[in-house]
């Protein structure tokens, strides 16, 4: 196991000539009817986390409402679905304006709409840039999982055990008991980062390496938090790092924040964004 000191050492340090184009454009393709605060949370946490820039992919319906919700975050309309998710003819274009971005988050808020999933699986083996492949993201490639092997780029999966279970077809028990040993199986026979969210959260990268994070309490079991994470690993790999380094930093500063953010506020009421609202000082030791 890595120790979280020898991550942080790889951090790239910030030069006083740097410009924003120097700290990554991340692309987050996310939201659908009812779930606009999973878009906001994971572009808002990307910006946080050190982004020169981040764009926002969202059907056209939901394009006004989260461009008034979203201030530092570029807003950018594509095809979309019934459910106001991403459709499979707004495929080309988010191929194509990928092309100037970094790294790409998929899935927080997407939907499980059949066209959708579809759309994702179509994005996972085409996309030329790092993914990280979050919540409805991961789900629609359950039963589909060797489409990681024929991806151009490894990919990020940050599935929590639940999500885990459906994308193995292993019993959600079977998984809390063996979570290293599961964790590195998949990550290895998949050729991805494998995040498994939960308490003592495992990082597994395809060549036996991992972290296993100490940061973290209960409170951070609340709607969002994952969606936060999300956007800090695809920050991180923006900014240079390789995936395996960039997930477990992110877990480890995602998990700070969450403990600074409880110290404050109290495990039982703490919220999502308090967490995000925490992002700059768990990270001030980074510049």
């Amino acid at each position: 196991m890595i120790a979280i000191n020898e991550l942080i050492k790889r951090f790239p340090k910030r030069l006083p000539d740097s410009h924003k184009g120097d700290f990554g454009h991340v692309l987050v393709i996310a939201g659908s009817s009812g779930y606009t605060g999973a878009a906001y949370l994971t572009s808002q946490a990307a910006m946080r986390s050190g982004s020169g820039l981040v764009t926002l992919a969202v059907g056209r319906s939901l394009f006004e409402v989260m461009a008034t919700k979203l201030t530092e975050v570029m807003v950018k309309p594509f095809f979309e679905t019934k459910d106001y998710s991403l459709s499979l003819l707004a495929e080309k274009e988010l191929l194509a304006f990928s092309e100037k971005c970094g790294s790409v988050v998929i899935g927080p808020g997407i939907s499980q709409n059949k066209e959708t999933q579809a759309l994702v699986r179509n994005l996972v083996t085409k996309l030329a840039k790092p993914v990280v492949l979050d919540a409805d993201g991961i789900n629609a490639l359950a039963g589909n999982t060797d489409i990681f092997k024929n991806a151009k780029r490894p990919v990020v999966l940050t599935p929590h055990p639940g999500e885990m279970a459906r994308l193995t077809g292993k019993d959600v028990s079977e998984i809390q008991k063996n979570r290293k040993e599961i964790a590195l199986n998949f990550a290895n026979e998949y050729n991805t980062v494998l995040v498994l969210k939960g308490h003592n959260t495992i990082v597994a990268d395809p060549a036996g390496e991992y972290y296993m994070n100490e940061t973290g309490n209960a409170g951070m079991a609340t709607g969002g938090v994952g969606d936060i994470l999300a956007g800090v690993i695809a920050s991180f790999i923006g900014q240079g790092l390789d995936l395996f380094t960039a997930s477990a930093l992110g877990v480890y500063f995602h998990g700070l924040a969450g403990d600074l953010a409880a110290s404050e506020k109290g495990m039982l009421g703490l919220i999502a964004t308090d967490i995000l609202n925490k992002l700059p000082k768990a990270l001030k030791v980074l510049a």
